[in-house]
């Protein structure tokens, strides 16, 4: 099988019948109070949670491309409500019930999406179906077992989080070679350009200023320095995410990790009959390459992995455009998955980067001292955490002298935490493609021998990332 369009940007976007007409770039210097540098999720949410919270408030976006050009646009669509973070480091700083209370909080902004998108009339193709994570492997039932047992450590449990056994999980989707899974119901599917494009139509409704094709180059106290002009507010938002080692002083910051993804061709009724994923959940497995997977609105299965973990120098794909051999790879998962679809076509292939901290914790914060606010590093989880993230920083913005029940977000453990930066090139990109060519190698060893117990190759490379 070939995918019959590599880039351009996304399918998310062929699916909308092509990529947004540009809005205006930034004329000349500008002056406000609030100035956002990334219109994806995190800039366009904090925007709305701003504007919303005090309509006063002069407010501009400064994007290199257009909304929803990065993550925003390109990603698996999974509005879930997990964690994919370190409970442990948090917990380190803050202690036990302020990771307990960001758990609490992400389920939360599941349902906050969902009633924004109701009210502000964005159609996004929202089903809340749940979130499965699949073992098909012997080793990969055990870290299933042990995921549920260590959510449970941190008070997740039933009906928050549940265990299926193989019946169970393929009575949901009818996976080849599935042994269990966990289930969680706070998650859902969604067309991420929809939500994007939406959320930046609304935005502008209520005021807000977005110029695209501007290229921030440098961010310094209170200012934002543009290649069409000087930007100055009280307060600069940071929203860049896997963009983020673009800009001056922040080569080492967040990493670009990346990811892609492959769409097939709409299913006939008949090929959903076997498959079943009737409840339009969210899947992943429990591989150490791991592979995120939805079913869309017209009936294509969309399948992601990471392919190509890392370009050097912190380097961005154009446009979307992925390698053949990672292509191949995601089609290698969906035909061992389904084994069924063997003959289906791809219709469309791509990919983009996400922002990974060097502990792999998401952090938001606002330095008091210099205006400049941040959030990000999601590593993959962004479609919800991005609006938490902006409810945070609305807390951080307006809300300083605030009491923790006007502004209870902004209590979150994940406040102001710093972490030192990536290491120096080449030893970034060493870094990097050696810990996925261990996460590959045990991938493959524990396909081949078929015992439960995880490769020491994986172990390894948990220690090298620094994860826990």
């Amino acid at each position: 099988m070939n995918a019959g369009v590599n880039g351009q940007v996304s399918f998310w976007y062929a699916d909308l019948g092509g990529v947004p007409s540009a809005r205006p770039h930034l004329e000349s210097d500008l002056q406000c109070d609030i100035a956002i540098v990334g219109a994806g999720y995190t800039g366009l949410w904090t925007a709305y949670y701003l504007v919303t919270s005090d309509p006063s408030l002069r407010i501009a976006i400064v994007e290199k491309e257009f909304a929803g050009f990065g993550a925003s646009g390109r990603n698996g669509g999974w509005l879930s409500g997990e964690m994919g973070w370190s409970r442990e480091q948090y917990a380190k700083r803050t202690g036990r019930q302020s990771v307990i209370d960001l758990q609490l909080a992400m389920w939360e902004t599941v349902d906050e999406v969902m009633d924004v998108c109701a009210r502000e009339g964005i159609d996004a193709d929202i089903v809340k179906g749940g979130s499965l994570q699949v073992a098909t492997t012997a080793s990969q039932a055990v870290r299933v077992r042990e995921h549920v047992d260590h959510e449970a450590h941190w008070g997740v449990s039933a009906p928050d989080l549940v265990f299926l056994d193989c019946a169970e999980t393929k009575a949901r989707i009818n996976i080849q070679g599935a042994q269990c899974s966990s289930f969680t119901p706070h998650a859902a599917r969604i067309q991420p350009a929809k939500l994007v494009r939406g959320l930046a139509r609304v935005v502008e409704s209520l005021g807000v200023r977005i110029y695209e094709h501007t290229m921030v180059s440098e961010i310094s106290p209170h200012r934002v320095i543009t290649d069409r002009g000087v930007v100055t507010a009280d307060v600069i938002v940071r929203a860049t995410e896997g963009f983020t080692a673009g800009i001056k002083g922040y080569r080492r910051e967040w990493l670009p990790m990346n990811s892609a993804m492959i769409a097939t061709e709409p299913l006939s009724t008949d090929q959903w009959a076997e498959i079943g994923w009737d409840g339009y959940e969210t899947m992943g497995d429990a591989a150490h390459g791991y592979m995120y997977a939805q079913r869309t609105r017209e009936g294509r299965i969309a399948i992601g992995g990471r392919g190509l973990p890392y370009r050097f120098g912190s380097a961005t794909d154009v446009n979307g455009q992925t390698q053949e051999r990672t292509i191949a790879m995601l089609e290698e998962i969906l035909i061992r998955m389904f084994p069924s679809l063997s003959s289906t076509r791809i219709d469309h292939a791509w990919c983009g980067v996400l922002g990974v901290p060097r502990d792999w914790c998401a952090t938001v914060g606002l330095d008091p001292a210099t205006g400049i606010g941040w959030a990000g590093g999601y590593v993959g989880m962004g479609v919800a955490t991005s609006n938490l993230a902006a409810r945070t920083l609305r807390g951080l913005i307006l809300g300083q002298n605030g009491s923790r029940d006007e502004f209870p977000e902004a209590h979150l453990p994940w406040v102001n935490r710093r972490v030192r930066k990536w290491e120096p090139e080449p030893l970034r990109w060493l870094g990097v493609h050696g810990l996925y060519t261990l996460f590959r190698s045990a991938d493959r060893s524990e396909l081949r021998r078929g015992g439960d117990e995880t490769s020491r190759l994986a172990r390894l490379a948990e220690r090298i990332a620094g994860r826990h």
